[in-house]
């Protein structure tokens, strides 16, 4: 017999103990949909439209000219320091804290990898790690990678959309946590924590000496009235919090493949160790978009919430009217998190139906947490003629489906 070629640690990603939600492990089902991210000639809302959302002008053009700057090529492992000292300022600002560009700021090769570049960094086999539940779907294989004990957060509803459970978080901090991990706005609800949440997580924090990873990517896709709070603004957290930050979604910057991390120096200084084994350093010419982002971006950014807004608005009402399915619109980033569990079909079956029926490719919920079952993401950055389209074909196949349902219920026998 041939043996395992997988490493247990990658094995361990693919986590087969979610079989008991969904009947098979998280990458069987994956693989039974086929999200390997190549959207197989689908319309792929996994993602961002980045044709009809394209990066400002100015990106080539920046990236053009250090790109034709041979000197630039090679960069310290934390980022050139030129570029970190022009962001420094403008990442200062933006979190309300102060940001020392030789101590406080590492760029990374996109969001993600500065994700798993600080999870490597801060995180021993066995240690607790608390995770927000639904949260980004590649956090947890990270951690279970790493060989982390992770312990699940819920959240509650409210009224300004699904929050951070607080009181289950402290339960966990009380036996013992390392960090905890959540991303505001949250992907994938596209609920942004509102103040009190936000206090309350640092008292937690502060209380139980725990550090928290928040992931911010999303943080100026926020919808007008909407106030957004960052964490590391809070009293005492400035030590305690690593704050994931870049343009890859709102500015569509996602080819370039960079991102931005703020934490504390000595938490800074270990993800550039990572680094240093892994990539070396993020991409080298993309690293100096970051001299004009959250500078010459401002009327960009406010004209693309505002038609990302618009789209938000469509989409919701369309997909009410699919009979029963629950639809709550965001209030950030291009996520919808549509409830499926009154259609009597799984998120699972729900992604498949869509793929056969409406040649749309939705991101189930499993993906997501324990609790995202009977749920899917749905990106709604998208062409608008394209999408109208294609949320009819969705409508359709999801009341065709229940008209079925229905049928075979009636040709039961008693």
């Amino acid at each position: 017999m041939r043996p395992q070629r997988e490493s247990r640690r990658l094995r361990a990603t693919h986590l087969p103990e979610r079989a008991r939600y969904i009947g098979t492990s998280v990458r069987e089902a994956d693989l039974s949909l086929r999200l390997d991210g190549a959207g197989h000639g689908l319309l792929d809302t996994t993602h961002f439209d980045t044709v009809r959302f394209p990066p400002p002008d100015w990106a080539l053009e920046t990236f053009t000219r250090a790109a034709g700057d041979g000197e630039l090529a090679y960069t310290a492992y934390r980022g050139d320091d030129a570029v970190r000292r022009a962001c420094a300022g403008p990442v200062s600002e933006l979190l309300g804290v102060e940001v020392d560009p030789g101590r406080n700021l590492v760029l990374t090769a996109g969001t993600q990898s500065g994700l798993f570049t600080t999870l490597s960094a801060l995180v021993d086999d066995g240690d607790t790690v608390a995770l927000a539940d639904p949260e980004y779907l590649f956090v947890e294989r990270m951690l279970r990678f790493l060989g982390a004990n992770v312990v699940r957060v819920g959240m509650i509803d409210g009224p300004d959309g699904p929050q951070l459970d607080l009181g289950a978080l402290e339960e966990v901090a009380r036996d013992g946590v390392k960090l905890l991990l959540t991303s505001n706005p949250n992907n994938p609800t596209g609920s942004v924590y509102t103040e009190a949440t936000v206090r309350g997580l640092a008292g937690l924090a502060v209380r139980h000496d725990f550090l928290v990873v928040v992931d911010e990517l999303y943080c100026r896709l926020v919808y007008p009235g909407v106030p957004f709070f960052h964490l590391a603004a809070q009293p005492g957290m400035a030590e305690r919090t690593v704050t994931m930050l870049g343009g890859s979604k709102t500015e569509s910057l996602s080819g370039f493949r960079i991102g931005v991390v703020v934490a504390p120096a000595e938490i800074v200084d270990a993800i550039e160790q990572v680094m240093a084994m892994t990539c070396l350093r993020a991409p080298a010419y993309a690293q100096h978009l970051l001299t004009r982002w959250l500078v010459d971006d401002q009327e960009f950014v406010r004209r693309r919430v505002e038609e990302l807004h618009a789209i938000r608005d469509l989409t919701v009402d369309r997909l009410r009217q699919v009979d029963g399915l629950v639809v709550r619109p965001g209030n950030g980033t291009a996520y919808l998190w549509p409830d499926v569990s009154a259609l009597g079909l799984s998120d699972v079956a729900v992604a498949g139906l869509l793929q056969r029926e409406a040649g749309v490719v939705v991101s189930p919920g499993y993906q997501f947490g324990p609790s995202g079952v009977g749920r899917f993401r749905v990106c709604y950055a998208r062409d608008e003629a394209q999408w109208e389209s294609a949320l009819d074909r969705m409508v359709k196949a999801l009341n065709d489906s229940l008209t079925d349902v229905a049928d075979s219920n009636r040709t039961l026998p008693d």
